[in-house]
């Protein structure tokens, strides 16, 4: 192998690790913790489906290093494959994200009525999961096994908020806590108004989710055109890319490619939906926060 193919090798490589480096950078990847969300957030670049989708980069870099012969061209390639995505796939994240709160919106209410009939807290959990939507029935399933095994309500309650991870959430939770310890009067009241602030949010996000439509689909036009523009000038004007052929083209191929992919993240990073901050933040600290000893069932 010659020189020159080794270090356009090196090349290529470093820039699809740089570019994996900078989508975790800028998406703020951390290890998969205990709560669903964040594994399913790991999972997109860790999981079975991100194993299949590094086979079918390596395939379009063997492809692309045969059409160019540019292993930078090749492993920038590969990488937009893998990242695809992160850096494309917001709108199913934010579509996600709408659903669970209209969905938890819809519990509060059956929460609430459930309550107003005189049934205690624990039972109109229970009972509420004969009609809650289906994008909660597996964290409420879990909620009242946990009930049903004796872990004191505060406790349940919290770890359902934090498996759901969303502020909207923490807001019902803290009531039904609240509600649990003091045993006091206008649950009824609160949760229609937690309903109600859902609702309204979500109205706010599908909103917001729209004019941020437009941000993603520019991102795909400029990937797409600069993709045919760059693949057709490659393989049919060999003479006019030329330059790009030798060690200090590849380089600047890098160079110029590190640039474009900064921007997409760029881009990627304005269309993202960031909902409030949570404020429960985790079962140990809020069993902590709470005084020992009192059991739970809250009263309307």
């Amino acid at each position: 192998m010659s020189l020159t193919a080794v270090s356009g090798l090196l090349l290529g490589l470093a820039l699809g690790g740089s570019i994996l480096l900078l989508a975790a950078a800028l998406m703020g990847w951390r290890p998969p913790t205990r709560t669903r969300a964040s594994e399913g957030r790991g999972n997109a670049l860790w999981g079975s489906a991100a194993r299949r989708r590094a086979l079918i980069a390596l395939g379009v870099a063997v492809l692309v290093a045969v059409l160019t012969r540019w292993p930078v061209a090749a492993g920038a390639a590969a990488a937009v494959i893998y990242l695809w995505p992160t850096m494309f796939g917001g709108g199913k994240t934010a579509t996600g994200q709408v659903e669970r709160v209209e969905a938890l919106a819809t519990w509060t209410e059956s929460l609430r009525d459930s309550i107003a009939g005189s049934v205690g807290l624990e039972g109109a959990i229970r009972h509420s999961l004969t009609a809650a939507p289906p994008v909660l029935q597996p964290a409420l399933q879990r909620l009242e096994g946990r009930l049903r095994v004796q872990i004191p309500l505060t406790q349940a309650l919290a770890a359902f908020a934090e498996e759901f991870e969303d502020s909207s959430a923490d807001l019902v939770v803290a009531a039904l806590i609240l509600n649990s310890k003091l045993r006091g009067p206008g649950l009824v009241a609160t949760l229609t108004a937690l309903a109600s602030a859902a609702r309204e949010e979500v109205d706010m996000r599908r909103r917001i989710e729209e004019g941020r439509k437009s941000l993603r689909r520019t991102a795909l036009i400029i990937v797409g055109a600069t993709a045919i523009f760059a693949g057709g000038m490659a393989v049919f004007s060999r003479d006019y890319v030329a330059p790009y052929s030798t060690p200090l083209g590849q380089l600047m191929l890098a160079v110029v490619l590190s640039v474009f992919a900064g921007g997409l993240m760029w881009i990627r990073s304005a269309a993202n939906l960031r909902p409030p901050e949570r404020f429960l933040v985790g079962v140990d600290q809020v069993d902590a926060a709470l005084q020992p000893g009192l059991a739970g069932g809250g009263t309307r």
